[in-house]
């Protein structure tokens, strides 16, 4: 992944989201588009579309003109998952 990706990611905008509880993980970056999802606290807020727009987009673009968009993707994570299993007393 391009280098002024992982050190916008890492100056700007991880400790923002640290601060919260949570954090992000870039999942592909292609034609200018970059795929996250918010893990932690974030993953699953309500106020999630906001940070991505506000936050991670802006930066984001601001800092590395390569990136055209930054797509919140949101989907359960097998933690989750597996978490939910063992409550329920389900077997995987």
């Amino acid at each position: 992944m391009n280098e002024k990706i992982n050190e916008t990611i890492e100056t700007y905008i991880r400790p923002l989201l640290k601060a919260h509880g949570g954090d992000m993980e870039v999942l592909s970056f292609e034609d200018g588009i970059l795929r996250f999802r918010l893990t932690g606290v974030c993953a699953g807020c309500s106020a999630a579309d906001l940070t991505s727009e506000d936050l991670i987009n802006k930066e984001l673009k601001a800092h590395v003109p390569e990136v055209k968009q930054a797509v919140l993707v949101n989907e359960v994570s097998e933690d989750l998952l597996e978490q939910a299993r063992k409550i329920l007393g389900l077997k995987a």
